[in-house]
């Protein structure tokens, strides 16, 4: 047992905001599970967002989170959707070990036109385009980018594809975003935003056991024998646990993550090692604006004028920077 984690061997009350990873070493599964509350209300009740985009990029928090978390060095962990959907963009950035920050643009229109129609679920919002996952580890270090094409399909479905092509890792996980109506100390009741996700990988000591299937060939010759692979015995009952999950059990803090940890793996035996903190936290600062303005060259400046000001406001947390041009006098 590896110093800061502990065997679940009955439900416990699980803080929000945190994530908790664990291990089945009967299964030789290894992951993470999530609940995040209150991080998530700051993220989105600072934009005006409708509730199918704030749904969308809930799920999208989540996957970072997720993923982001399991980064062993200092940097930033990016997921970024570009698409010709009503939901043009979504972007999530986690900078280890714990600060997310995040922001969707959108058409009103087409988002409107999409629930009226009753297809404003979050495979039609993001329509086809492609995913960028971006690992940075800083300014002297290479950036390493996935991308994989958005067809359609859940996020869930993309990020599959994304690690069996890129890690070859045989993975699974599940995502979900709710409201739940609270009553606060003042007697009124209010909404607030809950997001759960579960990611487990097959890590056995045998490569050969995590074998996956080949990839596709596309444009095969008509007749060709795809190839397949059958999963582990071990695998192929983590899958069969997880897709017993509801969505109602992953955001539910009544639930928890160390209570679904135990409902899901109890029989098998799991351990979950110390939760991990998330925060929403920006990385705007009215010195890094400065700077941005200060590489600018004078007619860039000077085309960002408006009312004899600059004013620079940043997507991510809404904070707005006033700036007189000629603080900038001077400047190449």
């Amino acid at each position: 047992m590896t110093e800061g984690s502990a065997p679940v061997a009955s439900p416990i009350p699980d803080p929000l905001d945190a994530v908790v990873p664990f291990r089945v070493d009967a299964l030789d599964a290894r992951g993470r599970a999530v609940l995040v509350g209150p991080m998530l209300d700051a993220i989105l009740d600072r934009h005006d967002y409708p509730e199918p985009v704030a749904r969308l990029l809930g799920e999208m928090i989540v996957l970072t989170v997720l993923l982001g978390t399991s980064l062993k060095f200092q940097g930033k962990f990016i997921v970024q959707s570009q698409t010709e959907g009503p939901v043009s963009l979504l972007v999530v950035e986690f900078a280890t070990p714990d600060g997310v920050r995040a922001y969707a643009r959108w058409d009103d229109d087409a988002v409107n036109a999409a629930v009226e129609s009753g297809k404003a679920d979050p495979e039609a919002l993001l329509g086809k385009g492609v995913l960028a996952l971006t690992v940075d580890q800083g300014t002297y270090m290479n950036r390493y980018q996935g991308i994989v094409a958005l067809d359609g399909s859940s996020l869930e479905e993309v990020a599959r594809s994304y690690f069996r092509q890129s890690e070859q890792i045989p993975t699974e996980l599940r995502l979900a975003v709710g409201r739940l109506t609270l009553r606060g100390e003042d007697g009124r009741s209010r909404t607030h935003w809950r997001a759960g996700g579960i990611l487990v990988q097959f890590l056995p000591d045998s490569p050969e056991r995590a074998r996956m299937a080949d990839l596709h060939p596309g444009e095969a010759p008509e007749g060709t024998e795809l190839h397949a692979v059958e999963d582990d015995d071990a695998w192929r009952e983590v899958k069969a646990l997880l897709d017993t999950v509801a969505d109602d059990e992953l955001v539910d803090e009544g639930v928890g993550v160390h209570t679904l940890l135990y409902r899901l793996f109890h029989e098998r035996g799991v351990t979950a090692s110390d939760p991990a903190p998330v925060v929403n936290r920006c990385t705007c600062s009215r010195e890094r604006v400065t700077d941005m303005l200060g590489a600018m060259s004078a007619e860039e400046r000077a085309d960002s004028v408006e009312g004899g000001k600059i004013t620079v406001k940043c997507e991510y947390c809404s904070s707005v920077y006033t700036f007189d041009p000629s603080e900038f006098d001077g400047t190449e």
